[in-house]
């Protein structure tokens, strides 16, 4: 009975991994200003990577295996998961931080407080 329960929610999981991978696809085309794209860029690794590896986990721990099978795959899973999470916002931070201090790409805000910093000589690193 459990093995069904985590079979479906796994199901469940990864296929909702593929509704956001392509809700993110449609919204990286669709918006105009670099910023928004970055975002849904971020969206498409967070939600079209890490729920399809947890789904496969459950997956993988209801098939009918050998217990160290079910560990290895799901283990594997369940830390590549994690490592998308930590590092995909990061990643993206990063990446928005280093064009707006480059002045590639001008973003359209009222209030810009990482360019008043930087006038006032703050947070230079």
């Amino acid at each position: 009975m459990i093995d069904w329960i985590l079979y479906y929610l796994g199901l469940a999981l990864t296929l909702l991994g593929g509704i956001m991978d392509l809700i993110a696809s449609i919204g990286f085309f669709r918006f105009k200003d670099f910023y928004m794209r970055l975002h849904a860029a971020t969206i498409g690794a967070i939600g079209g990577g890490f729920y399809p590896l947890i789904g496969l986990a459950l997956i993988a721990l209801s098939l009918d295996l050998d217990i160290y099978i079910k560990a290895y795959i799901s283990g594997v899973c369940v830390i590549a998961a994690a490592l998308i999470a930590l590092t995909a916002p990061a990643g993206s931070h990063i990446l928005a931080r280093a064009t707006h201090r480059s002045g590639e790409v001008v973003p359209k805000v009222i209030v810009d407080r990482i360019k008043e910093d930087m006038e006032k000589g703050g947070n230079e690193k």
